[in-house]
């Protein structure tokens, strides 16, 4: 039995999987098996990956039912008793699988093994996120996820690992969310288990690949409801702060697409003193002036200028 299940998650991704694998294979703990879910992909990733010949590549096709049902079944499928998420655009350095190893070894009774990650922007500038009241050399349990985790998250879909018996406590992805079914994910994790952090900069997103559910308009997604949290928001301010974080940006992409009904809905759920003085100024803003601050903050992020309107 392998010690590590790397499960990616395929759609529509045949400019990419090619090196993700390949960050895979690259890696110095090689006690793994890959397993690549295709979620229906209408491209040339499926040949691409069966080019390969390796008994640790398993390769398994579904109907396109989105990323939370992928990774579902590739936690069904798995063998090992941690699971390292990877998603089929993303890149792990060569220490990546070591680094998760030495967390588990040193911190055996956490919920999620994180590591850090950089952004890299289309002109090849690379940033490294910072993490509120985290230092760069710090290495252990963190001691508020959700607080820690502003403006950047802590965890993220191709930089963690957890333990497959907490899938067996927590749940499985909801597929009934077709967007934010990672963040919730992790909220559930964190809310019963410690999270752990490495120093170590390991995974790499390449931050101009526009995602392919990317593409689906905000009215047509199905969102994580802020409801199942609502007994832990009482009495976890953390949470409370960074869900409303998330309920801001969503009322905005709804005020963007023309939906202010459900914009200010949203709205009405959040605690005044949890949102910067910022971005109530740019959520007050004309819609018409916020598409173009939408189409401004695209291509100075594709220029590898980084910035969040969240801080």
């Amino acid at each position: 039995m392998a010690f590590f299940s790397v499960i990616i998650p395929l759609y529509n991704k045949a400019d990419y999987i090619k090196n993700t694998i390949e960050s895979v294979l690259n890696q110095t703990f090689t006690d793994y098996e890959i397993i690549i879910i295709n979620d229906g992909s209408t491209d040339k990733s499926k040949d691409i990956i069966l080019e390969y010949n390796d008994e640790r590549i398993l390769f398994y096709d579904q109907e396109n039912q989105g990323a939370s049902a992928a990774r579902n079944l590739g936690i069904e499928k798995s063998k090992s008793n941690y699971i390292a998420f990877l998603d089929a655009d993303d890149l792990w350095m060569p220490n990546h699988l070591e680094t998760l190893k030495c967390l588990i070894q040193n911190y055996p009774n956490a919920g999620i093994f994180a590591s850090r990650y950089q952004l890299i922007f289309k002109n090849g500038t690379k940033y490294i996120p910072k993490y509120n009241g985290i230092s760069g050399d710090f290495e252990g349990v963190i001691p508020d996820f959700f607080e820690k985790s502003l403006p950047y998250p802590i965890a993220t879909s191709s930089s963690i690992a957890i333990p497959k018996f907490v899938f067996e406590t927590i749940g499985n992805f909801k597929t009934s969310i077709s967007s934010g079914q990672d963040v919730d994910m992790w909220i559930r994790i964190a809310l019963n288990y410690p999270v752990v952090f490495s120093n170590k900069i390991t995974a790499s997103y390449l931050h101009y690949i526009e995602n392919s559910l990317s593409k689906t308009p905000i009215r047509d997604k199905k969102l994580k409801d802020f409801n199942d949290y609502k007994l832990q928001e009482e009495s976890n301010p953390s949470l409370k702060k960074y869900l409303d974080v998330y309920r801001i940006e969503y009322a905005l992409k709804y005020k963007i697409a023309g939906d202010s009904k459900k914009a200010k809905k949203l709205l009405q759920n959040i605690l005044k003193e949890n949102i910067s003085f910022k971005t109530k100024v740019i959520y007050f803003l004309p819609r018409y002036v916020l598409i173009f601050l939408l189409k401004l903050k695209k291509l100075l992020r594709k220029n590898g200028f980084n910035f969040s309107i969240y801080q």
